[in-house]
């Protein structure tokens, strides 16, 4: 009997696992007809380049300008069969300026008026003091006389009141240099420099020296003399010198500066005088010696006349 209970049993052991794998297989097969195709997992397809899109040619058949290649360079201006015109030529340069002074001149020291009368010419140079500027001119006031002053810039910058009482006085006016040196030591460049600033220095004190020029020392060659004229300038010398500048440390006195002025009269005689002291004893001998000078000078037929008589 219990064989028959021991078969049995496997039996339904059998049928039980039986069922058990029929309901597995039930539920494996709806789970999976339940899974949507597109769940599914699937690799990615490799990425590739897409091609280019032609553009489509417009309909009259002329190229799209996004298909035309940009240019390499930027576009130049458009071509032209035109002969580009030459170029004008300059102005042509506006003539010299006349001469400030009569061309014959140039190249001279003038020591006399040319083709001058029985006329003197006198002349004060200034470039120290002006101790005797106003005894001057009071005499040449008194007189009726006109005189020619030669100034240094140092000394117009310094007594601008002297050069308006000269000036008011219906004096001539010349460049004495700027600081009273030796040309001849100069540049030309140098030169130029002590004309302009003098002539600068006058100016600015209400006078104007041109074109009359007395180097200063009577120092002169012909290279400085032509560098004076290509400023404009026309170097003025003298005839004689009164010595006055000496002084009576110099032995010198007011008869003896006079007494030279005489010696050496002459058609366009140009005499030079100065208007400061002499810096060892003071004097003013020119000043002193001037009134009977002038009165010597008239009694021999003579008159006087400014140095403007050497420009014609």
């Amino acid at each position: 009997m219990w064989a028959i209970f021991r078969g049995g049993r496997r039996r339904w052991v059998a049928a039980a696992a039986a069922v058990l794998l029929l309901a597995a297989a039930a539920v494996l097969a709806v789970v999976f007809s339940s899974v949507p195709p597109s769940a599914a997992p699937t690799s990615p397809p490799p990425a590739t380049a897409s091609p280019p899109v032609s553009p489509t040619p417009p309909a009259d058949g002329t190229a799209s300008p996004a298909a035309s290649s940009p240019p390499a360079s930027p576009p130049g201006p458009p071509a032209s069969n035109t002969v580009p015109a030459a170029p004008a030529p300059p102005p042509p340069e506006p003539p010299p300026a006349p001469a400030p002074f009569p061309a014959a001149l140039a190249g001279r020291d003038l020591e006399v008026i040319p083709g001058a009368g029985a006329v003197v010419a006198l002349t004060f140079d200034a470039g120290a003091n002006s101790a005797g500027l106003p005894s001057i001119l009071q005499t040449l006031a008194a007189t009726g006389v006109r005189g020619t002053f030669f100034l240094t810039g140092n000394w117009a910058a310094a007594n601008p009141a002297g050069v308006a009482a000269i000036v008011a006085g219906g004096h001539r006016l010349g460049n004495h240099s700027m600081t009273h040196p030796g040309f001849t030591r100069l540049t030309d460049a140098a030169i130029g420099q002590q004309l302009s600033g003098a002539e600068q220095a006058i100016r600015a004190a209400g006078g104007d020296p041109r074109p009359l020029f007395r180097f200063p020392l009577g120092d002169r060659d012909a290279r400085t003399i032509a560098t004076v004229n290509a400023h404009g300038y026309l170097p003025v010398r003298w005839s004689v010198d009164t010595l006055g500048w000496k002084g009576s440390s110099g032995g010198i006195t007011a008869q003896i500066v006079a007494d030279r002025a005489l010696a050496g009269l002459q058609p366009g005689e140009i005499v030079l005088m100065h208007i400061g002291s002499n810096p060892d004893d003071g004097t003013t001998l020119d000043a002193d010696a001037l009134p009977g000078m002038i009165d010597r000078i008239r009694k021999a037929g003579y008159a006087f006349t400014t140095l403007d008589a050497v420009l014609g």
